[in-house]
């Protein structure tokens, strides 16, 4: 999966009084976009010398990836004329559709995403609309006026492998990612992560489950997401009533008929993965 470079490479404890080294990168961000260089699938962040020095006072430390810290440059302007050469603006989806290397810039871009959106959505207090500075503790964002404070917004979520009998349910989005994918969708208020993949699947395929069995868990910073991936059983009729706001389709598949993803990204894909190994046995993990 996309985070899988290491427990010890990657590193966030907060600092707001590190100073950038010339070797550090910069996540030159603006409207949803980050500058990157693309160079035979492989992809690089601006270096901290690469900018003009007017920007070092402008820069928020985000985390660290193998020794190189990475900080963060908001702007709603265009600063084009003073990236390095090559250098040009897109979208993390943009960078990430061609499985670009080394993996730990395309984590560390999907992580800078989250966080620059959240310091983008929390510039002002959201009970009295004061402008908030940044905590000198801990990440968060804290109002002057009547001390608010917010930390980086973590959605979770739930992914789920439903089987019966010899297959696996295998479902498409009807809006945006195009490829296979499993059941999904998000935890509401007051509500177990069990309980959020009952009602999910019913939701979306009119199947009721047993035998909820935890799997793993992703960060995925594009949506601001952490996601839980549960294997599951049907329970009594198997037939399919699909939700078609949600999907264009839901099918029982046998391991040999799933298509996988293209690349090796996400948990939905590593739990169909699995499937195709060993078949219900996931129901064992």
């Amino acid at each position: 999966m996309i985070q899988d470079i290491g427990e010890k490479l990657f590193k966030n404890e907060f600092s707001l009084c590190r100073r950038p080294a010339a070797s550090d990168r910069v996540i030159v961000y603006r409207s949803g976009e980050m500058a990157y260089l693309a160079e035979n699938n492989i992809i690089g962040f601006p270096k901290v010398c690469q900018l003009p020095a007017e920007y070092a006072d402008k820069l928020t430390y985000l985390f660290e990836v193998e020794g190189e810290g990475f900080f963060l440059l908001l702007t709603d302007g265009d600063i084009t004329e003073v990236l390095p050469e090559k250098y040009s603006f897109g979208s993390i989806r943009k960078i990430r559709s061609t499985d670009p290397q080394p993996r730990k810039y395309l984590f560390a871009g999907f992580t800078a995403q989250h966080l620059a959106e959240w310091y983008l959505n929390s510039r002002f207090c959201g009970r009295c609309g004061a402008e908030n500075v940044h905590d000198e503790s801990e990440r968060a964002m804290i109002c002057p006026e009547c001390g608010k404070k917010v930390y980086p917004r973590i959605d979770p979520a739930v992914i789920v492998g439903v089987v019966s009998g010899e297959k696996l349910l295998i479902t498409r989005y009807r809006k945006g990612f195009a490829h296979n994918a499993l059941v999904a969708g998000f935890t509401e208020i007051g509500e177990s992560l069990e309980a959020t993949v009952s009602r999910e699947v019913m939701e979306e395929t009119g199947i009721k489950v047993k035998n909820i069995r935890y799997y793993k868990s992703q960060p995925w910073g594009i949506a601001a997401n952490i996601l839980a991936g549960f294997f599951c059983e049907a329970e009594g009729d198997c037939a399919i009533h699909m939700d078609e706001n949600e999907l264009k389709y839901a099918e029982w598949l046998r391991s040999d008929e799933i298509v996988l993803q293209p690349y090796d990204h996400s948990l939905t894909n590593e739990m169909m993965k699995l499937f195709k190994s060993i078949g219900r046995r996931v129901l064992e993990k």
